[in-house]
């Protein structure tokens, strides 16, 4: 993201779903170093501990907690705030809880969406939306190729295919509603993100964290799944460049793969190396038998399209995502000894540091 891009979104109001997980509380961070006015809308945080109240974002910023189901809370909320921008990251995000509450999930990401795009419908001053899914909703035929965005759409799992649905359902409000309001909407499908901070279950970095801070062995379930890691600052770039050049041109939205590049789609035993060499200390993994249902082994996305529209290049390959998720996470760990506000203070400093050493990096390199 270039500096200045990230600069105009000072002053602006931006509502995010799902502001209290992973992804949600690294935007909130990135949003309020620009000096954007940013209200979150989201459940408790999924996971203790987490980086939302690491960074003690719950007194920085306007946080509503409720359920995306709610759409009589979110209409509400909504109307309150009168955001310009709205990102919806609000989700059942993981493969394997799917499976355990199919119905949930389903109920969760795509009755979720249908109400996030309701209550935009509704509203008179949202210019710029964004919906946010997975690399996951392409019918995936585990070929060697990148999914472009023209593909058919049919996750297999529930998690998948339920955002395979969160995509249909925008793509018909865009049609029925937005695009005669003159709204500009977009989707956005990003790949496997990585950075410090993740705490959620069944994931390989997360795993791993709890593996070395517990010094035991990195458990691997699929060593040999190929996935399109990248750190989690990547996508989010990329979402408030969509949200921005939408709402200066309604001819940027579409939908986005937002995905590394080719020579960074490794293998999940590729990633535990790359994160127990850069954490050291003696760390390691071992490969476990697979021990749940159906994931896919392969998948890769074509990046292309955000390369053509917006001259966009990965900041940050792989490895380096791999080393500031290292970093950041010995930082948290010397904090175990530190008064709250003393971890805080820490954690945020360390996050902060990322951010802006990935804002600079970037516009040093033309991004």
């Amino acid at each position: 993201m270039r500096k200045n891009d990230w600069e105009a979104f000072r002053g602006k109001k931006i509502l995010i779903t799902g502001h209290t997980g992973f992804k949600g509380a690294w935007l909130s961070e990135l949003l309020l170093l620009s000096g954007a006015d940013v209200t979150g809308y989201s459940l408790e945080p999924p996971t203790e501990p987490n980086l939302f109240r690491l960074l003690g974002l719950e007194k920085r910023m306007r946080s509503v907690t409720g359920d995306i189901r709610d759409i009589g809370r979110l209409t509400g909320v909504m109307k309150e705030v009168q955001p310009e921008m709205v990102i919806h990251l609000a989700a059942q995000p993981l493969v394997r809880e799917s499976y355990r509450d199919p119905v949930g999930t389903f109920s969760t990401n795509v009755m979720g969406t249908v109400n996030i795009c309701e209550a935009v419908r509704q509203s008179d001053c949202v210019r710029s939306f964004l919906n946010v899914t997975t690399d996951k909703v392409y019918l995936n035929t585990e070929r060697q190729e990148g999914y472009r965005e023209d593909e058919p759409l049919d996750g297999y799992d529930p998690y998948s295919n339920s955002k395979s649905c969160s995509e249909l359902v925008t793509h018909s409000y865009i049609r029925s509603f937005f695009s005669e309001q003159g709204k500009a909407v977009s989707t956005a499908r990003a790949g496997n993100v990585i950075g410090g901070g993740d705490f959620a279950a069944d994931r390989i970095l997360p795993d791993a964290v709890r593996a070395v801070l517990e010094q035991r062995p990195v458990g691997v379930r699929n060593p040999h799944s190929v996935r399109p890691y990248q750190h989690v600052l990547e996508p989010l770039g990329v979402y408030m460049e969509i949200l921005l050049r939408q709402a200066e041109d309604i001819r940027y939205a579409g939908y986005y793969n937002v995905g590394p590049d080719e020579e960074d789609t490794i293998t999940t035993g590729e990633l535990a190396t790359l994160f127990t060499e850069a954490f050291g200390e003696g760390a390691k993994w071992q490969a476990e038998n697979p021990d749940g249902p159906h994931e896919a082994n392969f998948l890769r996305l074509s990046n292309q399209k955000i390369k053509d529209v917006f001259g966009w290049h990965p900041v940050w390959k792989v490895k380096r995502a791999v080393e500031e998720t290292a970093a950041w996470t010995k930082a948290f760990r010397n904090t175990r000894f530190l008064s709250m506000e003393e971890g805080e203070a820490e954690i945020r400093k360390e996050t902060d540091r990322e951010i802006l050493a990935w804002i600079s990096e970037g516009e040093s390199a033309g991004q």
